[in-house]
């Protein structure tokens, strides 16, 4: 007889975990069904016109489109903007490239409404080191057509950074060609990033600048930048790239920086150091800087500095060349600055708000280049030429150390009156080695004759010794004051660079050979003699290999002329005493 199955309760297949599974799968099914064939469609928006795509064509404008577009997708920090985010503002753009020109008496400024970048800067009142010269443009367009244009700005975000650079801005003039004083405004939006650049230009080398950039409303904080190189592109000793510096002024004490000291712009990340008082960019006698308003003095500065790498043609061959560049921003919004770009004179700088004239840099000898120079100013405003007022300085410089020539001729006459005795004292501890004990015997027999004799064995040195500090300090005041450069001076051209012709080098020898040849020789030892006849040579031979300015070279020639002068007075008043007999040592 067949047994039924004992009743009971009997254990369920679907475990609550799997029944939780199945019920989760089917939900979701109901979900993408229902959304799908009955779920509300989403509002279809037309497609929003490109005013570029319609522009006539020109170089940069399919560029300009794309760069446009692409902020739609941009970055802003960490979070992604998503393409379907409504415009906020109205797009605003031109049709098509213009170039705007701003000048007064001082320069000529050449805007593009691309970018509304500066394209050229030309300081009238200068020319460059060109064959023939031409107006100076501080603006290199090689460099900057690769890296980017003056008054470009700089964000964090390099889609924001590419629109904003290259976006076709409308310009509040219709006119092409302005006279200072003069407003120019920029506006450029492509429906989320909205730029405004204003522009005030007076009669002086300082530029009112002020910036806004907003995304969605919302401040976006972006520097004003000077790109694509700075100064005199066409000097050649040296490089125009080794003589840029960037720099920033924090807390009184200037920070120069050249492109061996700068990194890539990856450096900053998002970080914009602040507390500057100014920044900018600069070569050996023209300077961009970067300001606070008249009207807020008190504004610090943020600002970053960097290289970047361009190419040029040097002897038919590419090559890479480091490019330094600056951005200086504010926390403010609008961002306003003072932008001064021109030279840099050291009394125009130093009655700027605030004081620019630490950028002029003498070195360590500027307690002597600065009065000097100074000197040489004042000289400048009786003697129109530069290299005549350079010789009046000499005549004035050499009347003051007459005395001190005097002094050391004397003690030349001294020392080569007892010539003989030092000689003797000399020749007895000769066969002695220099570590010898016995040889500080021969410097005491020595200085008891000096003593004696009234002699200051260093006296005859001094007038040598106190006109090397002149020299060098002479020579930094000519290289690097504005005045300087270009100032000719009979076949010299440019008194602060050297003599083309190595005229000034070779007269500069000579005439310090006859100083040589009419002065007594104070020392007996005849390879120090011949020693002091290679000093004219040598130093002909340095004006020719090291960058010593012309201006110093006809200084010390005009020395050396008033010098043999001189010794020719004091050898005919002060004629040389016969020997004087040596006295014979005691056993």
């Amino acid at each position: 007889m067949n047994q039924l199955p004992p009743i009971g309760p009997q254990k369920d297949k679907f475990t609550p975990e799997l029944r939780i599974l199945v019920a989760s799968l089917l939900s979701m099914i109901v979900i993408l069904v229902w959304a799908k064939y009955f779920g509300p469609k989403p509002p279809v928006h037309p497609p929003q016109e490109q005013p570029a795509v319609s522009a006539p064509a020109t170089p940069g404008t399919a560029a300009s489109s794309a760069a446009s577009s692409a902020t739609t997708t941009s970055l802003r920090g960490n979070a992604t903007v998503a393409a379907a985010v409504p415009t906020t503002v109205p797009p605003t753009t031109d049709a098509q490239e213009r170039t705007i020109v701003v000048e007064n008496a001082l320069y000529r400024v050449e805007f593009s409404n691309r970018g509304a970048v500066v394209k050229s800067w030309q300081l009238k009142k200068y020319k460059d080191d060109a064959k023939p010269q031409r107006t100076l443009d501080l603006v290199h367009p090689d460099s900057a057509a690769q890296t980017g244009w003056p008054f470009s700005l700089v964000f964090d975000d390099p889609q924001m950074e590419k629109a904003a650079n290259s976006g076709l801005y409308k310009v509040s003039s219709d006119s092409a060609s302005l006279e200072a004083p003069a407003d120019v405004t920029f506006t450029w939006s492509d429906g989320h990033l909205e730029v405004v650049k204003k522009f005030h230009f007076d009669h002086s080398y300082v530029v009112s600048v002020e910036t806004s950039t907003n995304y969605n409303g919302a401040r976006v904080q972006a520097g004003l930048a000077w790109r694509g190189g700075f100064g005199d592109v066409t000097v050649t000793d040296p490089a125009p790239s080794a003589t840029i510096n960037t720099f920033f002024s924090e807390n009184g004490k200037l920070s120069t920086f050249l492109e061996k000291k700068l990194d890539s712009p990856d450096k900053w990340g998002n970080t914009w150091p602040g507390g500057k008082t100014f920044t900018g960019i600069e070569d050996r006698y023209f300077t961009a800087t970067f300001m606070a308003p008249s009207d807020s003095p008190s504004t610090t500065l943020q600002t970053r500095s960097w290289k970047v790498w361009d190419t040029i043609m040097v002897a038919g061959a590419q090559k890479s060349e480091a490019v330094p560049e600056l951005a200086t921003a504010t926390s403010a919004q609008p961002m306003a600055l003072r932008v001064f770009v021109g030279p840099k004179d050291y009394d125009d700088l130093k009655a700027m708000h605030p004081p620019l004239n630490s950028l002029v840099q003498f070195g360590w000898l500027e307690f002597i280049a600065d009065p000097l120079f100074h000197a040489l100013k004042w000289l400048h405003n009786y003697i129109p030429n530069w290299g005549w007022a350079i010789v009046v300085l000499t005549i004035l410089v050499n009347m003051l150390f007459f005395p001190l020539r005097i002094s050391s001729y004397k003690t030349t006459l001294k020392m080569q009156r007892v010539g003989p005795e030092i000689k003797q004292i000399q020749e007895k501890y000769k066969k002695y080695k220099m570590n010898d004990p016995r040889k500080a015997e021969m410097n005491k027999e020595v200085m008891a004759v000096y003593s004696r004799e009234g002699i200051n064995p260093v006296g005859g040195c001094f007038q040598m010794f106190l006109q090397m500090p002149i020299w060098f300090g002479l020579n930094t005041a000519l290289r690097y004051a504005i005045e300087l450069r270009h100032a000719s001076w009979l076949w010299v051209h440019d008194l602060a660079s050297k003599d083309p012709y190595y005229i000034l080098p070779v007269t500069v020898g000579i005439s310090m050979y006859l100083v040589s040849k009419m002065t007594p020789m104070q020392t007996t030892d005849p390879q120090q003699a011949q020693m002091m006849k290679f000093l004219p040579i040598s130093m002909s031979v340095m004006f020719v290999i090291f960058p010593f300015s012309s201006g110093l070279a006809l200084y010390i020639l005009t020395s050396s002329l008033i010098g043999i002068l001189q010794q020719w007075y004091l050898n005919r008043t002060h004629p040389l005493p016969a020997p004087a007999k040596p006295t014979r040592a005691k056993k």
